[in-house]
Order: C-alpha cells, then structure tokens, then sequence
C-alpha cells in the first residue's frame, strides 16, 4: 500500500453505532467503501443511508476485497472469530500487505497474541481504539488511541483522519487498547462520583442545577459534570449512546490489566462491583449514564 493519499478500497466489519457513522465518513471522503456485520438489517439500512457502499456477504469478500479492514466489535472475542474461524475467518482471506486496524474496545494482551499470526501472513495489525461517544463519532471528531508499528499507523493516518481529529500514539501493539480501557477506568469512577455528589446534594434540597454548575465552576468539574449530567441524568433522557454493559466491560479490562502487571488499584475493585450490580439490575443494553439509578432517587425527588 503507498503512503500518498490514494483512495484504496476499505472494509469496515461491525456497522452498530460506532461503526456505522464511521464507516459513512470514510465513504464520504471518497475511499471505496465495502461492508460486512452479521444483521442483514443493519448492512440494509446502512447502504440505504449510503449507497456508495458494497455490502459484503461473506467475511471472504471484505478480505479479497480490501486493503485495509477495519474491525468494530463488541469484544476481542469476536475480533479473534471474525479472524481466525476454521470456516469463515476473515484472515486466510486477506490480502497480503494489506493492515487490519482494530478499533473495538479489545482486551490489550490479547490483542498482542492476534498481531504474530496476521504477520506472518503479511498483513499489519494495529490497535486503534476510539473515545468520545456517537456524537464525536457522527461529526468526526473522535480520539483515536494507536498501538503498533509507527510506519503502519502513518499509512492509515490519512484514513484514520476521517474519523477522529486526535489520533495519539502510546506505543507497542496492544497499547492503545489498554489506554482505552484506563481512560474508561477514570471516566466510570468520575461519573459515579459526581452521580453520588448529585444525590447527595438533592437530598439536602439543593436544586441540581446548582449542584451541577458548582462542580463545573470548581475543582469537582470532568467530563461526567461538564457532558452528562445535565444532558442525560438531571433530564432523565439516559441517552448518552454509550451501554452500561460496554462500561463494565471496559472496567473489568482496566481492573484485570493492573493485576496481570501486580499494579495495585486502590478504587479498582469496587468501583468494577458498583457497575457489575448495576448491569445486574438494569441490563447491558441501559445507557451507561443509567448508573445514577442504582443510587435509587431521581435528583430533586424526596
């Protein structure tokens, strides 16, 4: 593959709510887009919405295909099938020199064990996670965290370009998925803060408004105060886009991360337990921001 700026053909296997809006920037800035995810509704929708896209029938197509295949999936689970099934994995497919970029929220370490085999087919693997929710995906402005080799991630940096405004690279393969998870340990533990300071100060009768606007004036403030809040707690709308399940998900890969490498986390532990009850309760599908419920009273409600 050149390192110019040549529009060559692209898959994007995964078109949920990340990747469909991804994969419609890719299209729209001229890259030969093809399309692969396991719901016929879903590729039937997305190329309706974008008819310039080729919706593949089998994972063999976007492998012949493309020469770079992007994988958004909901875990390294399914990143390892989607490769490396005996009859339908996408690997025996690929072209050689082609890059595989995989963008789902994959577990680090074993995003390491998937770059050697894909290497010695001579396709380049990176990890390139995502931040910033459906929103940033829709515009264009996502966070894109690379792993891998520094000349792969230059070659798709044009690519990666269409979809996210920072790409940030942290090194060895692998590496981006785990800063992925990290900053999704912070965000989780800075959203269930400021839930709790929520209900708290409702219970003592302050307006959530006020409650909101001195976290945001004072040292209390994050993302959590500044984006959700207002937006998807105190308006009861829990629409952020981004599921509890995903989340926990997310936690458990930090929480598991520090114990591989004996790092002790002192809030790890119970704040995976606070999201793992909550799943329980209200299900993987709820929005993330949903966790304000397990604290039981809506803010402002006696």
């Amino acid at each position: 593959m050149q390192t110019s700026e040549r529009k060559y053909p692209v898959g994007v296997v995964g078109i949920g709510k990340m990747g469909s809006p991804m994969a419609s920037r890719i299209a729209a800035h001229g890259y030969p887009l093809h399309v692969y995810d396991v719901s016929e509704a879903a590729i039937g929708d997305f190329c309706s919405r974008v008819p310039a896209a080729q919706a593949a029938k089998t994972l063999a197509e976007i492998g012949r295909s493309c020469e770079v295949v992007i994988l958004m999936l909901p875990d390294s689970g399914v990143v390892k099938r989607v490769l490396f099934d005996e009859k339908e994995g996408l690997a025996a497919h690929l072209i050689r020199g082609s890059v595989v970029i995989d963008m789902s929220s994959s577990n680090p370490s074993e995003t390491r064990e998937i770059g050697p085999p894909l290497k010695q087919a001579g396709v380049d693997f990176i990890d390139a996670p995502v931040s910033g929710g459906v929103r940033r995906a829709i515009d264009g402005s996502l966070a894109i965290i690379t792993g891998g080799d520094s000349a792969v991630i230059a070659k798709v940096k044009p690519l990666l370009l269409t979809m996210g405004k920072s790409i940030i690279e942290t090194g060895m393969l692998g590496s981006g998925h785990a800063m992925k998870a990290l900053n999704n340990y912070v965000s989780a533990a800075g959203l269930l803060a400021a839930c709790e300071a929520l209900k708290v100060g409702a219970d003592f009768g302050i307006a959530p408004e006020k409650i909101v606007a001195v976290l945001n004036a004072s040292t209390g403030k994050n993302n959590s105060t500044e984006n959700k809040l207002m937006q998807f707690v105190v308006s009861n709308l829990f629409n952020s886009g981004f599921g509890l399940g995903l989340m926990r998900k997310d936690i458990a890969i930090a929480t598991d991360l520090a114990k591989g490498l004996d790092s002790k986390l002192l809030l790890g532990e119970a704040l995976l337990k606070s999201w793992v009850d909550a799943e329980a309760k209200l299900g993987s599908a709820a929005d993330h921001t949903e966790i304000f419920r397990i604290l039981d009273r809506q803010p402002g409600k006696n």
